[in-house]
């Protein structure tokens, strides 16, 4: 990965100017959603469109393939471009940019909210005001006493039918967006500066949105079936036109999903919110069946991307990744380290999702990245705290292991930003709480490597940590890489603050840590890119590949099966054959297109896999040794550690006058809150606060 800055590095400039046109075809896709309510568009825009976009090879379909699906798809495209040229590339900021990334809102059911993101939050909100108030003012102006007495009902009947619709249409507008931020290998995200793990907030709210309005949707319909005496309806499952008891299925999906969701319920029983997740499943596939295909195309490119997303996962994880060694600390915290190809880049702060067969076959838990590609070339390292059962379980196994008999591990990833955003300030300060400090831990790994390698001057780095016992001092001997005790760091301005709450004095008798190295198998792989090194380049030609093979067999299936029985007539075939043909298509290019793709790639890098396995066979052995409980002598000159108080984290911001400072903080939600108040307060001009997010 590069290390290039500046607007005069050309590969910069064709990265801004790609990032560009993504956002002008994206203002006109939001046009659409605006324009899309009016009676302009839909008496006279929209029978025009359909007019010039209706074929024997689409139909209707191809009016919103056209100018929904196909937006977005581009904009997706022009993503991975953006991404591979932005890659390890340094990012610069302005005073401007700085001021709309700090907290705006620091307490509340939202979170921390910056500038930007409330910016953005009151403008969707106010899309959503405009879509909702605009087509229910003109479906109720067609409400009139001549028209509710031709059809036997009564004006507010027809007036809770309308505004029951109306509420399922804004419904769609929220459902539209709900996957962009869980496509972890997005090329959307990007464009914008967000990340996967950064964006769950954001999947969050749309995801609350959407069950309201779908509930509220569900709610009016049935109180408009029951005011009229249709009661029957609910059990209606049209050959044409909408099947209102896919609908409802759809909606009981979403209600089981929605529920598991609440934060204590969450936290207090994860397998059951993460079991009960899956049902996106088949909310998705009953949603197609109650709207059809053709409305299921306003929807389609984020669930689209999701797709290819999850397809890509699945073959990734399908490999038993090979397990180099571990360190077990007196704190019940585990340091996991993998082999992986020397060949697979990643930067600080980014993620893995990990699987342990032997505790369950379905969990895929977060972990961050606690490694340095370029530090650690050969292996990929994360930090595990013992804290829930499949932790605990985790433990177990890894305190109980021998080289015949250990545990089989699948990874997804790593995920992370494209590039660097924190080498921008002369300080940064690094506030954490407990695990949190495992982000941090990938930060000054990359730093001990540029100052070993003198690339460029790194900046001065404060770290504060906060723990609640002696033992988990420990933690900060994860600074260093288990590869390399002795590294060097006496080039890097490095301080660390270390705080012990709990205990009043150092606590004897801590237990040591355990180093163990585990024998290789053959059937182990190291950790690759799932679309190896230009993986980018390969997404953007898995979705242009597959998105061109569904519209050509697309057309075929119409011009040649549907077409001749219905004439696009719209009144003879079935919404739900139709809806499970198009469904049954899209996965098939899907997989045909990413499977291609990854085999290929796998292909051509094999002997970068088959270099680690070789260099490890007949190296690696069990080996188990003791080591002080308190950082190692290398760090001990820049660290002090305090027991028995808490960190007074606004003296601690305060102090650092000079320069542009960083501020990132990872810990408990009242110390993100502390430390987004402080930085939002105005008193340090100088003080940058960056955004993290970990809560998944």
């Amino acid at each position: 990965m590069g290390g290039k800055t500046g607007m005069g590095n050309p590969r910069q400039k064709w990265a801004e100017g790609i990032r560009l046109l993504a956002a002008l075809i994206f203002l006109g896709y939001i046009a659409l959603w605006m324009v899309a309510p009016t009676c302009q568009f839909w008496e006279k825009w929209l029978p025009k469109l359909r007019a010039e976009t209706s074929s024997t090879y689409f139909g209707n379909h191809g009016t919103n393939l056209l100018i929904y699906t196909s937006s977005i798809l581009l904009i997706s495209i022009l993503g991975c471009f953006y991404a591979y040229l932005k890659q390890g590339t340094r990012e610069n900021q302005s005073k401007r940019a700085a001021f709309w990334k700090r907290p705006a809102i620091v307490t509340g059911p939202l979170g921390i909210v910056s500038w930007t993101e409330l910016t953005f939050l009151t403008m969707f909100i106010a899309l959503l005001t405009w879509y909702f108030s605009v087509s229910l003012s003109g479906g109720f102006s067609k409400i009139t006493q001549e028209w509710a007495s031709e059809k036997g009902h009564k004006v507010w009947q027809l007036k809770v039918e309308t505004a029951g619709l109306r509420l399922g249409l804004l419904g769609n507008l929220c459902l539209a967006f709900l996957f962009f931020p869980v496509t972890r290998g997005s090329s959307i995200l990007p464009l914008f500066g967000l990340t996967s793990e950064g964006s769950i907030k954001y999947h969050i709210w749309l995801g609350n949105i959407v069950m309201v309005l779908f509930t509220l949707h569900g709610i009016l319909y049935i109180i408009y079936w029951a005011s009229t005496d249709s009661l029957s309806e609910m059990l209606k499952w049209a050959n044409t036109g909408i099947s209102n008891l896919a609908g409802e299925l759809a909606l009981l999906s979403g209600l089981v999903l929605w529920v598991t969701t609440l934060p204590r319920l969450r936290r207090k029983m994860f397998e059951l919110f993460f079991y009960s997740h899956q049902l996106y499943v088949l909310f998705l596939v009953f949603f197609l069946l109650h709207v059809g295909i053709s409305y299921f195309s306003l929807i389609l490119p984020g669930v689209y991307l999701f797709m290819i997303d999850r397809f890509l996962r699945f073959l990734q994880s399908r490999e038993s990744i090979r397990l180099v060694s571990a360190r077990l600390l007196p704190g019940e915290t585990v340091e996991l380290n993998f082999a992986k190809s020397t060949r697979l880049d990643y930067g600080p702060l980014s993620n893995v999702f990990l699987n342990v067969p032997a505790i369950s076959k379905l969990q895929w838990h977060p972990f961050t990245v606690a490694s340095n590609s370029k530090l650690e070339p050969g292996t990929l390292s994360v930090i595990i705290k013992k804290e829930g059962s499949w932790t605990q379980k985790l433990h177990q196994l890894l305190s109980s292991s021998n080289p015949q008999n250990q545990p089989e591990f699948a990874l997804e990833g790593p995920y992370g930003p494209i590039s660097d955003t924190f080498s921008r300030y002369d300080s940064l300060i690094l506030i954490s709480g407990g695990s949190g400090i495992t982000p941090f831990i990938s930060i000054i790994r990359e730093f001990i490597f540029r100052s070993a390698a003198r690339d460029n001057p790194t900046p001065r780095i404060h770290l504060v940590c906060a723990f609640k016992n002696t033992a988990d001092l420990a933690m900060l001997d994860l600074l260093l890489p288990i590869s390399d005790d002795h590294c060097d760091i006496s080039q890097l301005n490095l301080k660390i603050n270390a705080f012990v709450t709990r205990d009043q004095e150092p606590t004897k008798n801590v237990a040591p840590i355990r180093k163990l190295w585990f024998e290789p198998k053959l059937e182990h792989q190291p950790l690759t890119a799932v679309l190896g090194p230009h993986s980018w380049l390969m997404l953007a030609s898995i979705i242009a590949s597959s998105f061109l093979g569904y519209l050509i067999l697309l057309g075929i299936m119409n011009r040649y099966y549907i077409y001749p029985q219905d004439h696009n007539s719209n009144v003879v075939y079935s919404y739900t054959a139709k809806a499970l043909l198009n469904l049954l298509i899209i996965c098939g290019v899907i997989v045909l297109s990413a499977t291609t793709a990854f085999l290929w790639s796998k292909r051509r890098y094999a002997s970068d896999a088959m270099q680690v396995k070789v260099t490890d066979v007949g190296t690696s052995k069990l080996m188990e040794r003791e080591l002080e409980s308190l950082p190692q002598e290398s760090l001990v000159k820049c660290t002090n550690v305090q027991f028995g108080r808490r960190p007074d984290l606004k003296r601690i911001l305060m102090e650092e006058e000079k320069g542009n400072v960083g501020v990132l903080v990872s810990g408990p939600r009242g110390m993100r809150q502390e430390v987004g108040k402080i930085c939002s307060s105005g008193l340090a001009n100088n003080l940058h606060y960056e955004s993290m997010s970990f809560s998944w």
